[in-house]
């Protein structure tokens, strides 16, 4: 007797994107999910860096199958000329780290963060991204987040998940609120 789900198994690409929040938050919940079926999962953060998540201390936890890196500087100015090079040299960074660990299959699940504007913004090469992408050990599952993902992922993506507000409290004055949104 065969178990019909080991038959269907197959590392997924999955991208959560849009301009509603949630795209972060829902790659964490996936890892959550995935650390706590055994599975080892890497989220590296190609633009965040220095601010204090709360995500941060929670993933500590679980030790080395749930590892969170944050490899920017936090803000980024873009456009033309405007690109500082320091962001640029760290975002090639960050995909160097990325291509490696997602060609390892050490991990189960790496997250990309934020790596939808890094191509956005002109700082990274799409189609780079995607040839890595379909390389990878047929296990090895990449979750990729941020605004308007490049058409070339949604294309070679196996799931794509678009975030849209309905509403934010931010449109009545509210701050954002500690453990809610950081």
């Amino acid at each position: 007797m065969t178990d019909s789900h080991s038959e269907s198994r197959k590392g997924l690409i999955l991208i959560n994107t849009g301009p509603g929040k949630g795209k972060t938050t829902a790659a964490l919940g996936t890892g959550l999910r995935a650390v706590g079926v055994g599975m080892r999962v890497l989220m590296l953060q190609f633009l965040k860096g220095s601010w204090h998540y709360g995500e941060l201390d929670a993933v500590h936890s679980f030790g080395d199958n749930f590892i969170l890196k944050q490899l920017g500087r936090g803000f980024v100015k873009v456009g033309g000329a405007e690109t500082d090079p320091e962001d640029l040299r760290m975002v090639h960074e960050a995909w160097e780290e990325s291509k490696a660990a997602i060609l390892s299959g050490e991990w189960d699940l790496v997250i990309l963060d934020e790596i939808n504007y890094a191509i956005g913004y002109g700082m990274l090469d799409p189609a780079e991204v995607a040839k890595t992408l379909l390389e990878r050990p047929e296990m090895v599952h990449v979750i990729l987040t941020g605004r308007n993902a490049h058409p070339t992922l949604i294309e070679i993506a196996d799931t794509v998940t678009e975030m849209r507000e309905v509403k934010h409290a931010y449109q009545k004055g509210i701050l954002a609120q500690r453990g809610i949104e950081y």
